[in-house]
């Protein structure tokens, strides 16, 4: 189930809301910039499907993001809890950081947890199958894959050379909840 938790960016024990009907996290992300869809496939998707194949399960949604955003690649990550690197991959996200284009997700399996500091508030996004999320260009934010990571996801971008991390130096996102297996 996907959750949106709203903190005060100056209290990470107790977030100020907790919502779980995706209509409602939509529309509360929305208020700051941020999109969220539920997209179903097209056509069924197998097991250890190729990155081609997912692709084209959600085809007719990618080509209307990709018009309607000026996107002009996509592929496929996909990683789980046997990734030799798993421990290094996730530490890569976990400080906060932005980009300088939009950073754009659709969880086609498993789940992660995309954290955004927005003014003075940080919505935890815990987006599961089905998701996509959508986070502006220079949002800060950081992602959380689990220690155990599972997930398979689409990603859309404007220029892939250009999709480098920026990190603020801030330490904020050690005082926020992490992705719990």
């Amino acid at each position: 189930m996907s959750v949106l938790s709203v903190y005060q960016d100056t209290m990470p024990e107790q977030p100020l809301k907790v919502l779980t009907h995706v209509e409602d996290i939509a529309a509360t992300l929305t208020e700051v910039g941020v999109r969220l869809e539920r997209w179903e496939a097209s056509q069924p998707i197998g097991a250890g499907a190729s990155p081609d194949e997912v692709i084209a399960a959600y085809r007719p949604q990618i080509d209307r993001l990709m018009a309607e955003r000026g996107y002009v690649t996509v592929d496929v990550i996909s990683l789980d809890s046997s990734h030799p690197q798993k421990a290094e991959l996730r530490a890569k996200f976990l400080e906060e950081h932005r980009h300088a284009e939009d950073e754009v997700r659709f969880f086609v399996a498993g789940r992660g947890l995309f954290t955004l500091h927005i003014e003075d508030k940080v919505y935890a996004v815990l987006c599961e199958k089905n998701d996509l999320i959508s986070v502006p260009a220079g949002t800060r934010h950081w992602f959380d894959m689990g220690e155990n990571p599972h997930f398979v996801a689409i990603r859309l971008f404007n220029n892939p050379e250009g999709w480098v991390a920026q990190f603020t130096g801030e330490d904020i996102a050690g005082r926020f909840p992490r992705l719990e297996d």
